[in-house]
């Protein structure tokens, strides 16, 4: 990476966007991981159903996908080789917890398209960060 100290403090930016980003991936996993379902059933039956249904290999691909998205954020702020296959594993995760999702319920019959709006960004998002890993590790900016 460049010599220049700004340059160095403007390349941070993203990873510290990731970190955030992926901390409230976290915070989603642990609500939704820890919700009441028969509480979420009284206000969204549906949501409560698929939840209720979920397999354990999906929650463990979520938890895997938050927590080497967040591993490899703050790998990207260290400046470490090691968040390339932190957020390698991070797309990977996801993109099985979203398998169980779109693939293994009837989610998008039941409330449409509109449903995959929020996971495409999370895939975008996690696909970002395995991009910016990659970029800085041909740079020579890893370690």
């Amino acid at each position: 990476m460049a010599s220049n100290p700004n340059d160095v403090a403007v390349a941070r930016w993203p990873a510290i966007l990731f970190l955030l980003w992926t901390l409230m991936g976290c915070a989603a996993f642990i609500m939704q991981s820890t919700q009441d379902v028969t509480e979420l059933a009284k206000t969204d039956p549906y949501q409560a159903q698929i939840w209720s249904a979920m397999p354990m290999w999906a929650w463990i691909s979520y938890a895997i996908a938050v927590i080497a998205g967040t591993l490899g954020a703050v790998a990207l702020l260290l400046r470490r080789r090691v968040a390339v296959i932190l957020s390698l594993l991070c797309v990977i995760a996801v993109l099985v917890q979203f398998y169980y999702t779109f693939f293994m319920t009837d989610l998008l019959a039941v409330r449409g398209f509109s449903t995959s709006i929020f996971p495409l960004v999370i895939i975008a998002l996690a696909l970002a960060q395995l991009f910016y890993a990659r970029a800085l590790d041909r740079r020579g900016a890893l370690r």
